[in-house]
């Protein structure tokens, strides 16, 4: 049977569009924007793995948390859709879901929104502790005390190539109860903390805070000193 031009035609943009579908999945890693502005240099951070997405903004001098975000995305030909657990800026803005297209050019991650943002993305490798964490206990002298993650109030860790975040908020109210980041090192039972951003007290970036972890099954414990110097004893739960 002899194919028409216009069959081939159809199947021609059929395979591009597939192709073009599979080609858009966006590499799991860091990703990085600087955006100048009349304030100064502002940092855009994208951490995104397989299913989850943050994106936190911040400044380097002076030292200065601006906003983050985040949620369970999904992507639909060239649309990145995110369905947010987290606005920092909720209060303001109401946003609860992030609808942009996007693109991958070179390595770089285009996110083609109002003002379109060219992210590259970090040369950091993997580490052992990568993972989104929640925050499901504590050992204290009676043993562990732990909770339910399950309710909407969550602490979680998000490590992924070298970078860590830590997000306190509730998913029912959007409540935002503060965040802090930069990037880690996790090699034999040490793990390190460099802080670049800090919501709750800008004065602390640019600080290393070093513990000891154990990996036991699906619980990350996380000894050693707080921010503030106080003892701490975390038990932290690998998310599914």
């Amino acid at each position: 049977m002899k194919l028409t031009k216009i069959s081939v035609f159809i199947g021609l943009i059929l395979f591009l569009s597939f192709f073009d579908r599979i080609t858009a999945q966006i590499p799991a890693n860091v990703y990085h924007f600087e955006e100048k502005s009349k304030d100064g240099t502002l940092h855009h951070e994208l951490k995104l793995d397989a299913d989850y997405y943050v994106h936190t903004v911040y400044k380097e001098s002076p030292a200065e948390f601006i906003k983050t975000m985040g949620g369970y995305y999904k992507t639909s030909g060239n649309n990145l859709m995110v369905d947010l657990e987290f606005n920092s800026n909720h209060k303001e803005d109401k946003i609860t879901s992030i609808n942009v297209p996007y693109k991958l050019k070179k390595g770089n991650l285009i996110l083609e929104g109002a003002k379109p943002m060219t992210f590259t993305p970090t040369k950091l490798g993997t580490q052992d502790l990568d993972g989104k964490w929640l925050m499901t206990g504590r050992v204290t002298d009676q043993g562990e005390q732990r909770r339910d993650t399950s309710m909407p109030r969550k602490t979680m860790k998000y490590l992924l190539n070298g970078h860590f975040q830590w997000i306190a908020y509730n998913t029912e109210t959007f409540e935002f109860f503060g965040s802090g980041g930069g990037t880690y090192e996790a090699t034999n039972g040490k793990y390190t903390e460099n802080i670049g951003y800090f919501s709750r007290d800008n004065s602390r970036v640019g600080a290393a805070l070093s513990f000891n972890y154990e990996l036991n099954g699906k619980d990350w414990h996380h000894t050693g000193k707080s921010s503030k110097g106080d003892p701490l004893n975390e038990i932290w739960t690998i998310r599914d």
